[in-house]
């Protein structure tokens, strides 16, 4: 069986929500529902919170959670996971960032990415089907188009494939759409080599690292998950996760 560490990224600066892992949804952080729901995934070896902010540190332990203190300068989640695997005492083939922000990650989501992650494979992400035209042109959606073997061939925040000559509010109807999940599977000599890339010009123009790992000829496998998630990224999406517990 593969060896597989799950890692939580939970950074406590945030420009649109400060000490946003700390937030109560109901009687449990977010943070802790997200751990929760992280060990209750079979795929998973061992599962660590990875922060750069000692209240974060003090919860997760409180709570019977494993910690790992990370720089405060890490740009990604990614650099953060790699900074675990570097601490660990043991060896693990892959890693699977899992967002720190969606308190509800059904464990089935983390099992079908694991399940992918053979030894060949490099990278991993999910993805999940657009069902309507408001995820189909929101800038926050990042859509994927990938090619016969599964790969991504590219990630953007436009919508993409552009259909010509069909009114956008009809390209539902005509094409099947995907809006990309930010879960990722890493093999972790890959994750050494990812973190220590330049930003690439891609990268830089639309604001999403895993055009760098594609513009350096790295491989992402994508799965798709029929199961929608539930990011926190503003005090306005707490209260809808409120609503919605």
């Amino acid at each position: 069986m593969t060896k597989i560490l799950g890692v939580i990224p939970a950074r406590y600066a945030s420009t649109r929500f400060p000490a946003k892992p700390l937030a109560l949804i109901g009687t449990k952080t977010m943070i802790q529902r997200v751990y929760e729901q992280a060990k209750k995934s079979s795929a998973l070896s061992k599962v660590i919170v990875a922060t750069d902010h000692e209240l974060i540190a003090d919860h997760v332990q409180a709570f019977g959670g494993e910690v790992c203190m990370t720089s405060e300068k890490h740009p990604s989640g990614t650099d953060r996971c790699e900074e675990v695997k570097m601490r660990v005492n043991e060896p693990f083939e892959y890693i699977i960032n899992i967002q720190g922000d969606e308190p509800f990650i059904a464990p089935e989501q983390i099992d079908l990415l694991a399940s992918v992650l053979d030894g060949e494979t490099e990278l991993a992400t999910l993805i999940k089907k657009i069902e309507n035209f408001e995820q189909l042109v929101s800038p926050n959606n990042v859509r994927v188009v990938f090619n016969t073997n599964h790969e991504a061939i590219y990630f953007s925040r436009a919508t993409i494939p552009y259909l010509r000559g069909v009114e956008p509010n009809q390209w539902l109807e005509h094409h099947a759409y995907y809006k990309h999940i930010g879960m990722y599977g890493y093999r972790t000599d890959i994750l050494e080599k990812i973190t220590k890339l330049p930003i690439s010009s891609l990268e830089k123009a639309e604001s999403l690292e895993q055009l760098r790992w594609l513009e350096n000829g790295f491989k992402i496998k994508v799965v798709e998950t029929e199961i929608e998630t539930m990011g926190i990224d503003t005090p306005e999406d707490l209260e809808r996760a409120k609503l919605f517990l």
